[in-house]
């Protein structure tokens, strides 16, 4: 159905051909690795990660819920479902319950853009195997055929493309952890493929071609071999032949061995934040409650993050080179509970002050600042601007940093969101102090962390 070796459509590379391209990419790592990313993907900086699934049903533990209940047996998850479930209560149970009746995508894409983030990232299918889309390949185990009977990720993309300010990214598991094709393929340690040729790879083309998202977000290789889900030559596909093909980004979980080694942008593992500069482009997945990438009635108050945590997190992630994407889990009837609006909102706030410092930034020649701790780097390079972004401030009211080069009468400093102008002197070898302005808390350009723009310094 799908060809083993994905290779350019006669009018592509006829048009390849009169443009002068040679950008053919072949089922290899080498050449895969060779395609440039596309550049909105660095600009973006900042994006939202959606976990929702029949996972949200039970709401308990974490999005792992099945595998935690049936195949470990943790004994929380065991003593939750005998508590509040029948004796015979299957996982499959909890798909009628997955009602949606309060999800609006409008109001989900509002949220979003309101938060400040550039693109978002909706998982279509989770290790559970339950599609939020109504897929050909899993049959009477989708959001269209169960549960909502509405196709959850086509409501999500249009309402993400209508608000203007977002791209659409989708999440898609290579494995599932009860199919019984996997566990055929499983059985015979992957000397077989009948789970990715008849169930996974089918799935990847048709939300490529129906939804078109910009961001192709894989997870879950099932210890399975990137041969094994023949990844190559599906990506070769993707940036060839796909209607994605010129802006589309991927990530680097394509099997065992490539996290970290190979596509558009690396993630290495979950919550990745390296705190020094990288080689290639990167992510930081991360989740605001600690605890979970899914929504957990169950949740203290002291597992979500602060807001200065968050903040902190966004600008030291941006400062050395990486994209931070920060998920939220909503409810199994579609909701965005407070607490995660209240963070998205608070971060869309601080950047209506400081996005400056993020959107279309570059990692400078230094990340963070060794006389004075808690202020990171970042800078563009055309308008030749420094920003010094300081997560605290300070109780004398100047701030000292020692990596700028500065010089009297070409060196200009200011305060994002403040108007004037800031005194500052020089300090030996190099650097400066600035000093800032005298403020009641009302009068705070923001609260969480403020940044310091230099022109005219080195």
């Amino acid at each position: 159905m799908f060809p083993k070796r994905a290779l350019l459509s006669p009018l592509f590379a006829l048009a390849l051909a009169l443009a002068g391209c040679s950008c053919q990419y072949e089922p290899t790592w080498d050449s895969l690795d060779s395609r440039p990313l596309p550049g909105w993907y660095d600009q973006a900086k900042f994006g939202i990660f959606v976990h929702w699934g029949v996972f949200s049903v039970p709401s308990y533990g974490s999005e792992w819920f099945w595998w935690y209940w049936q195949k470990q047996q943790q004994p929380s998850y065991v003593d939750f479902m005998k508590k509040n479930y029948p004796p015979d209560f299957q996982y499959q149970d909890f798909a009628p319950l997955f009602t949606a009746e309060f999800f609006d995508a409008k109001r989900w894409a509002d949220i979003f853009a309101a938060s400040g983030a550039k693109y978002v990232v909706l998982t279509t299918k989770h290790h559970e195997g339950f599609t939020l889309w109504g897929s050909k390949y899993s049959w009477n185990w989708n959001a269209v055929d169960t549960g909502p009977k509405r196709d959850l990720v086509d409501e999500v993309a249009t309402a993400v493309r209508a608000n203007g300010n977002l791209r659409l990214g989708l999440y898609h598991s290579l494995f599932e952890w009860f199919h019984p094709l996997f566990l055929q393929d499983a059985a015979n340690v992957f000397k077989t493929n009948l789970f990715p040729t008849s169930k996974s790879l089918p799935e990847l083309y048709e939300i490529v071609n129906k939804y078109k998202p910009e961001v192709l977000w894989s997870d879950g290789d099932g210890d399975a071999p990137y041969q094994y889900w023949n990844s190559t030559s599906f990506l070769a596909w993707l940036y060839n032949e796909s209607p994605v093909r010129e802006t589309v980004v991927t990530n680097d979980r394509w099997g065992v061995g490539t996290m970290c080694q190979h596509g558009g942008f690396y993630t290495c593992t979950d919550r990745y934040n390296p705190g020094h500069l990288l080689k290639h482009k990167w992510e930081n997945c991360m989740t605001i409650d600690q605890k979970s990438w899914g929504f957990r009635r169950d949740a203290q108050l002291s597992d979500f993050l602060t807001i200065e945590h968050l903040v902190a997190t966004l600008v030291e992630t941006v400062s050395c080179g990486g994209n931070l994407l920060m998920n939220v889990g909503p409810t199994h009837d579609g909701r965005i509970v407070p607490i995660f609006e209240e963070r998205l909102r608070q971060m869309g706030q601080w950047l209506g002050v400081n996005g400056e410092a993020i959107y279309n930034t570059s990692a400078w020649r230094a990340q963070n600042d060794t006389a004075t701790p808690g202020i990171w780097y970042t800078w563009k390079p055309q308008e030749k601007t420094i920003y010094a972004v300081f997560l605290q401030w300070p109780t004398g009211g100047n701030v000292t940093l020692n990596v700028p080069v500065v010089s009297e009468g070409k060196t200009q400093v200011t305060l994002l969101g403040y108007a004037q102008p800031l005194k500052w002197t020089s300090v030996k070898p190099t650097g400066l102090t600035v000093f800032l302005p005298s403020f009641s808390i009302g009068q705070m350009p923001c609260y969480w962390a403020w940044t310091l723009k230099l022109t005219g310094a080195g």
